[in-house]
């Protein structure tokens, strides 16, 4: 099966750059999203053209699925307990590096196998750098199934308006089997490490798309296929 490079300039180009830091023997946190998509082509381009040896631990069942397709060798957490590097996109970052994820569902398994990393390596459009957390993007809750209306009720107490996710009109599921609240903070989110924790603690919460210290390097492409590096 051939993957078709997505052609968005700053998404090809994210993705180039990111399969460019990638050394042989490394094993890696692969991603979920339409710009990791981009990068999985071109790390098997890479895997393909050059004497490059490399696993990769998925996120979800859609990155195993194409990593297999691409001839990308994977492995897990329990086998590999330790990753060189997590390559993944993001939804928001904000000038700290603070993210949101969660916009594919696959927020729990990426923020577990980013945490097994060295560093997490994020790529982005100019688009997704933003001075405030939440203010245009959903934060992205994942919640067990049983008691979710109660996880809502907890959650609007922390000031947002919250809304289940579904798809053909039935709650979405995650690829744990549960719930995605998608959470509306009008005013943004000032401090995304206090809600970070305070979402957690609440009892049916799984996780949430809140990446708070967590990125390394990111890769910010623009229209022009130009990309720069925030440290």
């Amino acid at each position: 099966m051939r993957m078709t490079v997505d052609r968005d300039p700053a998404k090809d180009a994210v993705g180039r750059a990111a399969a460019e830091l990638v050394e042989s023997g490394m094993c890696l946190g692969l991603g979920s999203g339409s710009t990791f998509v981009t990068f999985l082509d071109h790390l098997a381009r890479r895997v393909r053209e050059s004497d490059l040896h490399v696993t990769g631990v998925p996120t979800s069942a859609g990155t195993s699925d194409r990593a297999r397709a691409l001839g990308i060798s994977l492995t897990t957490l329990e086998e590999t307990p330790h990753l060189d590097l997590a390559i993944d996109g993001a939804d928001e970052v904000d000038p700290h590096k603070h993210m949101i994820k969660g916009g594919g569902a696959a927020l729990a398994r990426e923020k577990i196998v980013a945490s097994a990393a060295a560093e997490m390596i994020v790529m982005v459009g100019e688009s997704k750098m933003v001075e405030v957390l939440g203010k245009e993007f959903l934060l992205p809750v994942e919640v067990l199934p049983f008691g979710w209306g109660q996880c809502a009720a907890r959650l609007r107490d922390l000031g947002c308006e919250t809304q289940l996710r579904q798809i053909d009109g039935a709650p979405l599921r995650t690829d744990n089997d549960n719930y995605i609240l998608d959470c509306d903070f009008r005013d943004g989110v000032p401090d995304p490490e206090s809600l970070e924790k305070a979402i957690n603690v609440i009892p049916g919460v799984l996780d949430n798309g809140l990446f708070t210290n967590m990125a390394g390097r990111v890769l910010v492409g623009n229209g022009d296929g130009q990309v720069r590096v925030v440290l």
